[in-house]
């Protein structure tokens, strides 16, 4: 009797430190943000404005610019403090593209589906000759065409294959998904084939001494044909956005089912008349670079100079108008602080807002902020607010509906996001993993050694028609993923700055960090 006695105290204390241990969850702000996110969320149109009045955004463009400014003053409308255009130090020339025409006129009428790669140049009026035909396999191919290609037009790959779609574009994880996606990845990381990485590696070397031995024999134009397929084409850069750079050729991507057309017909010995009419502009008037930020302060005398961080990036390509990359974060951030405002929380912690320039460059915008308040990776000096850091939440795989959260290989803060999930369990966020992912600005912050995380998100048409191509605009964006991702974001927000400690961190060695370039 007596041994069941102490039993059955030794279990109730183990239950009561387990109780007292549980992640502390205001669960009637959690309905509170719930309501005004899901109720009365204002993201789809902060979304047309971002895409449709301010889109295209590209790094240092005339666009960007101004759409930073309405950003900052949207902001400052729902009540943020110290909103401004914080710039992060010198990023180079701007480009944007102001008239753009292509055409076959010649055996048959064909205006192109197409767009010029961006930081390249323009030409002078309305441009008219003939297609070259180059299939260049190797660099002894490119013999055949020395003095030959002086004012050329070059359609510079031959025919591509096309496999026709048998699959939806659209997916989202099933349950089965995300179970896999909560298990170790085989080999503890990627797995990249050395053999297809060695490949693609010869291929990119090729390319370039292509467009080299183009511009020294005196072509007029490149045309390259699109990956996309339907219409959809992706196409970002071709030169770059440093000053002082060699000026490359101008650089038109076509839909690959016109592309094709072009090279059967000159294949047949019939001439392709082609007609294009570029004008682009650099623009070197300011060469710094900006992220937007802005903050609801802390109120807790012991607490408020800490920071809790939420965002996106800021900039996108400019064939579409950036609406999953990454018009969809910067709303979804900006919503997030409206919900808050709405609310009129007074957090603990400082929260503020960033909505990352040139990310698309390399996490460029992200990785100097971190270089300028936390932590210089160069010196490897931690700057004075390093230690008053809390946390960082990023938005951006699209707009697909938050499913959960990545750990970063963050052990200790699984438990704590398993909590914070549970009064959104009924929205489809679930799961949280210990596994990292990449290539987005959360990586700044997680290479500094301070808790950085992305959402797990439902991938819908991302990497098979927007990412980087002229369909990511405003209507493939959807609205209740979105909807449903602010008010998530709100919540581990609010959680983060009013929790009693700020979240755990991983090891973290100072000495031992390599200062590189991300790898997209």
């Amino acid at each position: 009797m007596k041994r069941n006695i102490l039993l059955l105290i030794i279990l109730s204390f183990i239950f009561s430190i387990q109780i007292l241990s549980q992640e502390k969850i205001d669960y009637q702000m959690m309905q509170r943000i719930r309501q005004e996110g899901l109720q009365n969320s204002k993201v789809m149109e902060l979304m047309s404005y971002l895409c449709d009045i301010y889109g295209p955004r590209l790094a240092a463009s005339p666009q960007y610019r101004q759409a930073g400014q309405w950003a900052v003053s949207k902001l400052k409308e729902y009540g943020l403090e110290n909103a401004n255009m914080e710039t992060w130090g010198t990023l180079g020339r701007g480009w944007e593209l102001k008239k753009f025409y292509a055409a076959m006129t010649s055996p048959q009428y064909m205006p192109f589906i197409a767009y010029p790669k961006a930081w390249t140049p323009g030409l002078e009026g309305v441009v008219k000759g003939n297609a070259t035909l180059m299939d260049i396999k190797s660099e002894a191919d490119l013999d055949a065409f020395k003095g030959k290609l002086k004012g050329a037009i070059v359609l510079s790959r031959g025919e591509q294959l096309i496999t026709l779609g048998m699959e939806a574009d659209g997916k989202r994880y099933s349950d089965e998904d995300l179970k896999k996606l909560q298990l170790a990845q085989e080999g503890g990381g990627r797995n990249f084939d050395p053999a297809q990485m060695a490949t693609l590696r010869a291929q990119r070397e090729l390319q370039q001494k292509v467009a080299k031995f183009l511009k020294d024999e005196g072509a007029l134009i490149i045309l390259e044909p699109s990956r996309g397929t339907d219409g959809t084409i992706f196409v970002q850069s071709g030169g770059s956005y440093r000053k002082g750079s060699e000026m490359p050729l101008p650089s038109v991507v076509v839909s690959v089912e016109q592309y094709n057309r072009m090279v059967r017909i000159a294949q047949k010995n019939v001439p392709v008349s082609l007609e294009f009419e570029i004008q682009a502009n650099f623009v070197d008037t300011d060469s710094l670079g900006y992220n937007i930020v802005a903050e609801i302060p802390g109120t807790d005398k012991k607490l408020k100079d800490e920071v809790v961080m939420l965002g996106g990036h800021f900039d996108s390509w400019h064939s579409g108008t950036g609406g999953t990359d990454n018009s969809s974060g910067s709303a979804i951030a900006m919503e997030a602080v409206r919900i808050l405002k709405a609310l009129n929380v007074k957090p603990r912690r400082t929260i503020r807002i960033a909505l990352w320039d040139a990310e698309e460059e390399g996490l460029i915008g992200s990785r100097n902020y971190i270089k300028n308040h936390f932590f210089d990776a160069e010196k490897k000096e931690k700057k004075p607010d390093y230690d008053k850091f809390a946390a960082y939440f990023n938005y951006d795989n699209g707009s697909g509906k938050i499913r959960g959260i990545y750990a970063q290989s963050n052990f200790a803060v699984m438990p704590i996001f398993e909590e914070w999930l549970k009064p959104f369990n009924d929205l489809g966020a679930t799961t949280v993993t210990l596994r990292n992912t990449g290539s987005t600005d959360h990586v700044s912050f997680d290479a500094a050694g301070l808790p950085g995380f992305q959402f797990i998100q439902d991938q819908l048409e991302y990497d098979t028609r927007t990412h980087h191509s002229n369909m990511d605009v405003y209507d493939h964006t959807s609205r209740a993923d979105l909807i449903q991702s602010a008010t998530i974001m709100a919540a581990f927000v609010y959680n983060a700055a009013m929790r009693d400690e700020k979240l755990p961190r991983k090891y973290f060695d100072p000495n031992a960090v390599q200062q590189r370039r991300p790898q997209f």
